[in-house]
């Protein structure tokens, strides 16, 4: 009986083509590349990770809790988001848990841009702000970043438009560094329009030593568009296993958790957390670790000649424009894995003390061979 069915003929799938019809705008966006790993006797310096191992607490809260991975984590997160309301003063309705910032992030602009809006963000900044927009359908308007590398607060608030449904702001900048000032974050809050959607994304805050710089979590209450975006990936030393957070007004974060994808926020990265949180003494030691090392490896390059923007995160920024792709061929023959943006520049993480004399021997090779006026030599910037 089979035999008498009508056929529809397949075209043969054409190499380097999916073989089932995507969104263009979907087919046509680089995908996000993580940072490279390294061999035995490199440094991984790519991911902006911390070179510690987790806490013995929180290797604990791991070990226990996985022998419970036959069952489903708890999909409201409630013992880490009551855990972190009372660590900042709110109820935990005000709290949102997500696999990781990023993940936050892709809720907050799917459940507030689609085809037609616009999402405003600086750049350079994090890599994955344009896909996400991309996948929601909506449009990005990327705003540049001053010389210094650090956002053009008045040019982005005069971006938005009648369109605008969501703008997003990076302190420290990832990956150029600077911060944004608390008094220029104000100006910026009182410009944009009240139902647009502020992220205010503060992956590295905890690595902020700039006492100029702004704390969005104290500004909540007075502006109700805003929301606030941590993760415990850099200073928790959690990458591995992918829990942010989010603080800010009840109903903007329902339409996040309304976008979100059910129980995605693991029960052992939601114990690991919690862990973190009780033992926040040591994990302030350990930053002050990085933000020392830091300032020290900023001040050497400096030293060397180098213009390295102002650092607040755990990395520093080389802008060597197109001489980036060779100069993260000179870190690697040293033994230091970068993350190189082509055309921009090259962000090298904070990591073992270790790292520091084989990554100050690559700068000074690559800043030799630099032309005498290339903008990220020290002092040309100015002339």
């Amino acid at each position: 009986m089979s035999d008498n069915l009508p056929t529809t003929a397949q075209p043969a799938a054409q190499p380097g083509r999916s073989p089932v019809r995507l969104r263009p705008e979907i087919a046509d966006l680089p995908p996000y590349r993580q940072g490279k790993p390294a061999a035995p006797d490199a440094f991984k310096l790519s991911s902006n990770e911390v070179p510690f191992p987790p806490l013995d607490a929180v290797l604990s809260a791991i070990t226990d809790t996985a022998a419970h991975s036959h069952r489903y984590p708890d999909g409201a997160a409630l013992a880490l988001r009551t855990a972190l309301a009372e660590t900042n003063g709110v109820t935990p309705e005000r709290i949102h848990i997500g696999a990781g910032s990023v993940a936050l992030l892709s809720q907050f602009i799917t459940a507030t841009a689609g085809p037609g809006d616009e999402v405003v963000f600086a750049w350079r900044s994090f890599e994955a702000y344009p896909g996400l927009v991309t996948v929601a359908g909506a449009t990005s308007v990327r705003v540049p970043n001053r010389p210094d590398g650090s956002h053009d607060l008045e040019a982005m608030a005069a971006a938005v438009t009648d369109r605008t449904r969501v703008v997003i702001v990076c302190t420290p900048n990832n990956p150029t560094g600077p911060v944004v000032e608390r008094a220029a974050f104000l100006a910026f809050l009182r410009s944009v329009p009240s139902d647009v959607l502020v992220l205010l994304d503060e992956a590295y805050r905890e690595f902020v030593t700039d006492d100029d710089a702004v704390n969005g979590i104290p500004l909540l209450d007075e502006h109700p568009n805003l929301v606030v975006l941590r993760t415990f990936s850099k200073a928790y030393g959690l990458a591995g296993l992918r829990v942010g957070w989010a603080i800010g007004h009840e109903l903007v974060l329902d339409g996040a958790r309304n976008a979100a994808i059910p129980l995605s926020s693991t029960a052992p990265a939601q114990q690991a957390a919690i862990a973190g949180l009780a033992n926040a003494e040591d994990i302030r030691a350990r930053v002050a670790v990085i933000t020392a090392r830091r300032d020290d490896l900023a001040a050497a390059l400096r030293e060397q000649g180098w213009f390295i923007p102002a650092a607040q995160g755990n990395f520093v920024w080389f802008g060597l424009g197109e001489q980036a792709a060779a100069a993260n061929e000179t870190f690697l023959a040293h033994g230091i894995v970068g993350r190189a943006f082509p055309g921009d520049g090259v962000r090298i993480s904070i990591g073992e003390a270790e790292s520091i004399e084989p990554l100050l021997a690559a700068a000074a090779e690559i800043l030799a061979g630099l032309p005498a006026d290339h903008p990220t030599r020290e002092g040309v910037r100015s002339r």
